[in-house]
């Protein structure tokens, strides 16, 4: 067996060896530039609101602040910028997440223009509208210029351009785990190229290794790897090697100029309002917590039928001519309803246009496969034509608004199932069934990552619980944004 490890290791060593030379750059050529390319980006767009800004005000004939305190507002941005962490390597930072802290922090450089301009210059009304002419030029245009340098990092992710090797240290399911999540989104900037522990790997529900990332070795070999591979960042999944080894490894991945995350230990409980405390030198993880049954869902929910009942009203001509065509389309009902398991396992019935003519007897039975939720075209496919119009652009789903409305469900929750596959899910997935701590939602968190139709009930599972353990009104806000770029990425 150890002869068969140690030629295993000696072949992973030789094909990494063997890659060409320019597919491992170290970190520092790499992406050193990442940072500076953010900071001129600001500076480029925090100038050009100054620019657009004085120009408007000149136009208007108010009086322009002098030519030195022009100067102040773009660095004043990058200042604040930095000292919020925003040219701070993240990995999947959305520019949702940033836009709160670029406002702010635009807002904030306003604000202190004008605090230098009552100090330093005689002020009056037009100088005052001159400066709110700047900072709302800065508003529009700083988080445009941040909203297309994301843009541009994603798609030269997608192309394997900027994607930092990363080696994962540790072995197991969560090792694994952590290989399949990178590889699944190239937005995470990151590309697995080899596992470091102090065991033979065993990861993965058939204990295989996955061929795209090869065992480098114990962790006594770390500083030699990181030689070989160029890797630039590391992730620690569990292991049973002792925690000093784990340590020393940290400390010489850093040494070497990478960045480290560290998958902590019961980390189904860690959220992203989690934060450190201290007792002494001993840190202490701080665990926010949810409460679906208190004030704040009880908010959410009283604006949610405030909001689906002014969509309703708004979309009224849209609505009544579907009523229209899903009644010409086809004989039938025009709305389907359908038993759905909602918060705390209450069954309700979850309204949709009719999109399909009714059932045949010649008509092919439909099968769930394992591991995969059901939706999308379920055996035979029996929509009409305004109905895959419907499905592609999720139209068929508006009246579940009178849901909202009458409170069976939100507008933002995890997706309602069928009772029986309820219970089969149940059994199977780990964390299944607190999805149901909370209302069901027209729209998701899994939903705007992909995960619709019959894809795996697994990750939405693991995705639905992270919206309920870290659920804010800003989280809500982004989901029902990122809805309508997920709905035009044509679904069945």
């Amino acid at each position: 067996m150890t002869d068969t490890v140690n030629s295993d290791l000696a072949a992973n060593r030789a094909s990494v060896a063997a890659k060409p030379a320019d597919t491992f750059v170290p970190l520092q050529k790499r992406r050193a530039w990442e940072p500076v390319v953010s900071v001129l980006i600001d500076v480029t767009t925090a100038s050009l609101a100054v620019a657009i800004g004085m120009t408007w005000a000149n136009q208007m004939h108010y009086q322009l602040p002098p030519s030195w305190m022009v100067c102040f507002f773009a660095p004043t941005v990058v200042t604040v910028f930095a000292l919020r962490s925003l040219y701070r390597r993240s990995i999947n930072r959305h520019f949702l997440d940033e836009l709160p802290t670029i406002q702010a922090g635009t807002a904030f450089a306003a604000m202190l223009l004008f605090s230098f301009l009552v100090l330093f210059a005689e002020v009056n009304e037009s100088l005052g509208r001159t400066v709110a002419r700047v900072w709302l030029c800065g508003a529009i245009l700083i988080p445009a210029g941040r909203l297309l340098w994301i843009a541009a990092k994603r798609y030269l992710f997608s192309r394997n351009v900027m994607s930092a090797p990363t080696l994962i240290v540790g072995n197991g399911r969560i090792a694994h785990q952590v290989v399949e999540r990178i590889n699944a989104k190239s937005e995470y900037g990151m590309r697995p190229i080899g596992l470091i522990d102090d065991e033979p790997p065993t990861m993965g529900p058939d204990r295989d290794l996955p061929s795209s990332i090869p065992y480098l070795g114990k962790l006594a070999t770390i500083e030699e790897a990181i030689a070989l591979t160029g890797a630039e960042c590391m992730v620690v999944a569990f292991s049973r090697t002792r925690d000093e080894a784990m340590t020393e490894a940290i400390r010489i991945a850093h040494r070497c100029g990478m960045a480290v995350w560290v998958v902590p230990r019961i980390f189904d409980t860690i959220g992203v309002h989690a934060r450190i405390d201290h007792i002494g030198g001993l840190p202490l993880i701080a665990i926010a917590h949810t409460d679906p049954h208190g004030w704040q869902f009880v908010a959410k929910h009283i604006s949610d039928r405030v909001v689906a009942t002014v969509g309703l009203v708004l979309i009224s001509p849209v609505f009544l001519t579907l009523m229209l065509l899903v009644r010409l389309s086809s004989r039938g009902p025009i709305f389907y309803s359908q038993p759905r398991v909602g918060r705390d396992g209450r069954v309700f019935n979850c309204r949709k246009f009719r999109s399909m003519r009714p059932l045949r007897e010649s008509d092919a039975a439909f099968t769930l496969g394992d591991g995969s939720a059901p939706g999308g075209v379920e055996g035979e496919d029996r929509r009409t034509p305004i109905g895959k119009l419907m499905r592609a652009t999720s139209l068929d789903e508006l009246p579940q608004l009178i849901n909202v409305v009458t409170g069976e469900m939100s507008l933002v929750g995890p997706r309602p199932e069928r009772p029986e596959y309820v219970d089969m899910f149940n059994a199977d997935i780990t964390r299944y069934g607190e999805r149901h701590r909370v209302k069901a939602g027209m729209t998701g968190w899994a939903q705007v990552h992909g995960l619709r139709g019959k894809t795996s009930i697994a990750d939405r599972a693991e995705w639905d619980n992270f919206y309920i353990e870290n659920w804010s009104l800003w989280l809500d806000l982004r989901i029902l944004a990122m809805t309508v770029p997920a709905v035009l990425d044509r679904a069945e």
